[in-house]
């Protein structure tokens, strides 16, 4: 499922060319996605021009001039692309109906500087959804999210509320997005590999008795800001499906640390050890036990 780092990479791809693009037609070529698209969706969308396009965690958020905004999760193969018919085009694109079974929504935008296009959401396993809601208004889907991991109020005393008390995994607590927004089981495989922390450790463990951070704690903060900066400069990781929207892959899978390497060499230097794997509430973690440590 894509993570913050390639969602952000979509939003940063559609961005500069969706920025001021009208919606002139909208085509649904099914009634819905996980769930039901919104049923004014096509309506609200045509005649409506895009005023930026944001991120709130997973989310990508398309805010319009009649004052709603439209919501996008990317589920687990979701993607959003351009097709090109106009004078200008994306460095990159795909013509219309590449596969267009897997092309659930068809939007016809036209651009004041880069002509008409057609905006297209492809999904092959249906994972991801629309919504729609009033700008400014409260979103099921948003509400309770916690700080953005590289915003200011992401910080070790945002950890620390988080962690004190939770006897829950470490891990655990960094995928509860009301503690931190974003985080799926790749970047915090990655940033508890970087602060030498074990994944099965207690996330009260990194907080004293008196609700002050450990150093372990501290260490945790930089390596979520570090690996997550990284991976969006490296647009992403692509394991099987993630596509920006210029159809390109990411290259952060080239950088990964433990991720997905169970049985292969720690790449510390100074470390002997090899990569495990084990299964945390269903879901693959990986870690050195050498450098990886409980506190």
């Amino acid at each position: 499922m894509p993570e913050l780092p390639e969602v952000e990479t979509v939003r940063r791809g559609l961005e500069p060319w969706l920025t001021g693009a009208r919606f002139e037609a909208v085509t649904l070529n099914r009634p819905n996605l996980r769930f039901p698209f919104p049923v004014s969706l096509k309506e609200q969308l045509e005649g409506a021009t895009v005023l930026n396009v944001g991120r709130r965690a997973k989310y990508l958020l398309i805010a319009l001039s009649n004052g709603h905004t439209l919501l996008s999760h990317l589920g687990m193969t979701g993607s959003w692309r351009f097709a090109e018919h106009g004078i200008d085009k994306p460095p990159r694109y795909y013509e219309p109906g590449t596969e267009p079974k897997h092309d659930h929504f068809v939007a016809e935008i036209s651009h004041p500087e880069h002509g008409s296009s057609h905006l297209i959401y492809a999904d092959p396993r249906r994972f991801g959804f629309l919504d729609l809601f009033e700008t400014g208004a409260d979103n099921a889907y948003l509400l309770g999210i916690g700080p953005e991991p590289l915003g200011n109020d992401f910080n070790t005393e945002a950890l620390v509320r988080g962690f004190f008390g939770k006897k829950a995994p470490v891990k655990a607590a960094l995928l509860d997005q009301r503690v931190v927004a974003g985080l799926g089981n790749i970047y915090v495989a990655e940033a508890l590999y970087r602060a030498h922390i074990l994944p099965t450790v207690e996330a009260r463990s990194l907080v004293t008795p008196k609700g002050k951070p450990k150093k372990a704690l501290e260490d945790l903060t930089i390596a979520v800001r570090q690996v997550l900066t990284e991976a969006i400069h490296s647009g992403g990781s692509t394991l099987q499906d993630f596509r920006n929207a210029e159809g390109g892959t990411g290259y952060f899978q080239h950088n990964f640390a433990v991720y997905d390497r169970e049985g292969e060499p720690c790449r510390s230097a100074n470390c002997a050890g090899q990569v495990q794997r084990i299964v945390q509430s269903g879901r693959s973690t990986f870690f050195c036990p050498s450098c990886q440590k409980s506190h």
